[in-house]
């Protein structure tokens, strides 16, 4: 009798997890996504929607929504500089997604045109 309520519990136990809200399948985008070093963009994703971060030459601010795995940005604000042989692309991104532990970054018409790992 032990054994069947053994196997009865094990089966509820899986099928409450089945029923799980995902949250393992959408992690939490807040954080630093991108490199520390110098020239290399990384952006800031900040607890309440707000971002900073660089594209490798220029600062950048704005701010950042979720919803079903999808990350939105609002319109992003940047200083002009310019550096020679910094590809400066991190400013066009729109949007975003976590695949594979990495931010793939979108541009306006929904193409990859990056990826940042968590806080390099």
């Amino acid at each position: 009798m032990k054994k069947i309520g053994m196997v009865a519990a094990v089966g509820v136990a899986l099928l409450l997890s089945a029923c799980s809200s995902g949250a393992a399948d959408s992690p939490n985008p807040v954080g630093t996504w991108g490199a520390t070093a110098a020239n290399k963009p990384q952006l800031v994703l900040e607890e309440g929607g707000t971002l900073h971060g660089t594209d490798g030459c220029n600062r950048l601010v704005g701010t950042w929504e979720e919803s079903d795995g999808k990350i939105t940005f609002g319109p992003m604000a940047g200083t002009r500089m310019f550096c020679e042989g910094v590809d400066t692309w991190l400013a066009d991104a729109t949007s975003a997604k976590i695949v594979s532990g990495s931010l793939e970054l979108l541009d306006a018409k929904n193409a990859e045109i990056g990826t940042l790992k968590p806080g390099e």
